[in-house]
């Protein structure tokens, strides 16, 4: 619960910011204009975000006859998860990466890059799906698509603020008082893409080891994401995915890490750290007692360990 007020929170300061951007660019009537924008945003984002990510990669959906054991794999952790069967998709890329999208468990989407099923083997391919799987359990998928698009929206209205400075934008009929303006305008078309980075990045980050840690649940087992995410790692700096940075919280890593300044805003935890709450669990298995009893406070102590 405390997840999903700060979450609302931040997404809540994500519309403030569009408005603050509308403000800036035309005063009290860019306002009213931006927080209609907002609104519909929310409303658009709600129903359409999850088809503008899949185009954004040009993402195909494929069927059981063309993927047979994807769609099987996939079908198994459903009922694992006690979700329904999601649609699943393919992203034409080399760059191994995958996100979930949707607005709710019925209409979830999977999706997974043919470079990501091209390197991993069945258990690894299994630790991504789950993790996917996880995104849409823990409902992170509408939350993480509606902050992607109003993401772009606040980046573009950045730019929009940054061709208004450099074309005289902010004048007006007092100078000082133009002066003011055109500074407003540069400094938020700073400052506003920034802050937006931010808010994803601490949205998603806290998601991320939930995610997790519910994804090995499913599988039954942590290895499989754990070397996944290791394999995932080490093809990042070679294969680089071309993704929308306001797309990258979505992703099950983050496709700017090679990047030194991304790496500030980043909107993962890192994976050094994701992979040692996984492999935990093998030192944290309690003794005593039966079999039974050892599996489940083993699970217990697993879940502690990951969500905490």
């Amino acid at each position: 619960m405390g997840n999903q007020i700060r979450t609302t929170i931040l997404l809540a300061v994500m519309t403030a910011l569009i408005i603050w951007v509308g403000q800036l660019l035309g005063g009290r009537q860019g306002m009213i204009m931006a927080l209609f924008l907002a609104a519909g945003l929310n409303f658009f984002s709600y129903w359409y975000s999850d088809k503008m990510v899949l185009r954004m990669y040009q993402a195909q959906e494929v069927s059981p006859r063309r993927a047979p054991e994807l769609h099987a794999m996939v079908q198994t952790l459903a009922g694992q998860a006690g979700l329904p069967i999601p649609k699943v998709y393919v992203i034409p890329q080399e760059a191994p990466n995958a996100f979930a999208t949707g607005r709710d468990p019925e209409h979830a989407v999977v999706a997974v890059t043919e470079g990501l099923l091209k390197i991993m083997d069945r258990e690894e391919v299994m630790g991504v799906i789950s993790h996917e799987l996880a995104h849409v359990k823990n409902r992170d998928i509408l939350i993480g698509s509606i902050a992607a698009t109003m993401a772009g929206a606040i980046m573009v209205l950045a730019h929009m603020a940054r061709w208004g400075a450099i074309f005289g934008g902010g004048r007006g009929d007092d100078e000082e008082g133009g002066g003011a303006g055109l500074i407003g305008l540069i400094a938020m078309s700073i400052l506003a893409p920034m802050a937006a980075m931010i808010i994803q990045m601490a949205i998603s980050r806290s998601r991320e080891y939930l995610a997790d840690a519910t994804g090995a649940r499913i599988a039954g087992k942590p290895e499989g994401l754990a070397r996944a995410l290791e394999k995932l790692g080490a093809y990042a700096g070679r294969l680089r995915l071309q993704a929308n940075p306001s797309t990258a919280h979505m992703l099950i890593v983050n496709p700017f890490s090679g990047s030194s300044l991304m790496n500030l805003f980043s909107t993962h935890p890192p994976l050094e750290e994701r992979i040692a709450r996984l492999r935990g669990y093998r030192t944290t298995t309690p003794g005593g007692g039966n079999g039974r009893d050892r599996r489940e406070a083993a699970g217990r102590a697993f879940w502690d360990r990951l969500s905490g």
